[in-house]
């Protein structure tokens, strides 16, 4: 059977600016070898057996490492759960489809992170509606049609978006064509407790919210209680399945066997205080009694090769690794007692599944500041900026307080949500099951854009 959609004659532009006080639809044009391009315009595509695998399509940006790794822990997940039952595509659209400022989005990121202030105030002035609402809609009425593109290539029957930039377009495109109640369409919120008001949309199907406080937000920000799940962040699978102990895990890393370790990390960039960190913990792990260590460190540099290679160079007194960027961090994480990291939520995230009690010495504005408290507040770390101190605290959990940091591991492990991407994957299962045969979604591809634009 062969369905076709006539394209929308009303202007998209027009279109558009009409919704700016709510959400948009909208609409592309894009050939496609499934089907062929009649002369009214619409596209007539053949239906394929209810039984055909489903495609997932997940979009993401890398503006920071947070959002591909949990599309990947997503991914993983689905894998590892249905098989072959659902095919993954992990997709930055608005990179391989548009154009600026979209398809910049990445190095602009990482040129205001690095300019903090400026990263500050673009996360608070956009956060109002009615501002950010305005400058999707004038983007939509640009590229709308190079979404639609992107979605066409890989004819999603569900949609996962984990980036916030990432709902209002897509949703647009799917209302446009009227596939916005046929495909799946959620949000998985990649931030732990602060985030921009962008992540809620009203017309999605699912709402993945990290803890409570993101639910509570959600619910104030026009979404029903039925749309919203708590489940926690999603992180890969590997976290989740049993590993090693601690001391085999010290055997296979190379560790010695012994003595404490400490964890610390700059990101996958190696930023932030690491150098003046280490050093000082090379200072205050080495008893000065006896001239032996109290306990062993290991830096995390990631891409940072400039780091790694300052650090090597060090004449360490107490036992240390230097290691660039890391695939396996579940078996360093399960090998240490304690790590110093920004307030990066995957890694805290992580951290808290391994139990391990957290020094936060840095948080980017906006959205990382309310994972300072969610740590802080829940018994499961500090914080501090000085590495002086961070030394100190560190010196002190391995020697005269070694009962306030079992006690912060416990509660780091109250906080621990290993199961969270699992959950999301299967309730995400369960709308698609609920959508039934999702084969039968007629995707079409209306001709008008391009004309009306």
């Amino acid at each position: 059977m062969a369905m076709s959609l006539l394209s929308p004659r009303k202007s998209i532009a027009e279109t558009v600016f009409q919704k700016v006080g709510g959400y948009y639809n909208g609409s592309g044009h894009r050939r496609c070898s499934d089907g062929c391009m009649d002369e009214d315009g619409t596209m007539e595509l053949v239906q394929i057996g209810a039984e055909r695998t489903k495609n997932v399509l997940i979009l993401m940006s890398d503006t920071g490492g947070g959002h591909r790794a949990s599309a990947e822990a997503i991914r993983d997940a689905f894998q590892s759960e249905f098989g072959d039952e659902y095919r993954i595509f992990v997709k930055d659209v608005w990179k391989e489809y548009t154009g600026w400022p979209l398809n910049d989005m990445e190095r602009s990121y990482k040129f205001m992170v690095r300019h903090v202030q400026l990263w500050k105030v673009a996360f608070h002035s956009t956060s109002p509606r009615w501002i950010h609402s305005v400058y999707l809609a004038a983007i939509a009425a640009y590229y709308a049609k190079e979404v639609e593109a992107g979605l066409m290539e890989y004819k999603p029957d569900i949609i996962i978006s984990v980036h916030p930039l990432m709902q209002h377009i897509p949703l647009w495109v799917l209302k446009w064509q009227g596939l916005q109640k046929k495909v799946v369409f959620v949000t998985v919120i990649t931030d732990l407790n602060t985030c921009h008001r962008t992540w809620f949309h009203p017309g999605v199907s699912r709402c993945y919210c990290p803890s409570e406080e993101v639910a509570k937000r959600s619910l104030l920000d026009g979404l029903e209680e039925s749309q919203v799940r708590v489940f926690g962040l999603p992180i890969r699978p590997s976290f989740c399945r049993a590993v090693l102990s601690k001391d085999d895990l010290r055997v296979e890393l190379e560790m010695d066997p012994h003595l404490p370790a400490v964890l610390l990390m700059g990101g996958g960039e190696g930023m932030g205080p690491v150098k003046k960190t280490a050093l000082a913990l090379g200072e205050s792990l080495l008893d000065e009694g006896s001239g032996k260590p109290m306990g062993q460190l290991i830096v995390i540099c990631g891409r940072n090769k400039v780091l790694a290679s300052t650090l090597e160079a060090v004449d360490w007194k107490i036992p240390v690794k230097v290691k660039g960027f890391q695939t396996q961090m579940e078996k360093w994480m399960g090998a240490c007692d304690c790590i110093i990291t920004k307030a990066g939520p995957g890694t805290i995230a992580e951290a808290l599944i391994r139990g391990l009690p957290i020094i936060l010495n840095d948080y980017i504005p906006g959205q990382e500041k309310g994972n300072v408290p969610y740590v802080v507040d829940n018994g499961a770390g500090v914080f501090t900026r000085s590495s002086k101190e961070t030394a100190r605290l560190v010196a002190e959990w391995f020697s005269t307080k070694t009962e306030e940091l079992k006690r912060m591991s416990e509660n780091a492990l109250k906080l621990a949500q290993p199961n969270a991407v699992f959950d999301i994957v299967k309730d995400i299962h369960e709308l698609a099951c609920q959508r039934g045969p999702l084969a039968n979604i007629p995707y079409m591809l209306t001709s008008s854009f391009t004309s009306i634009i």
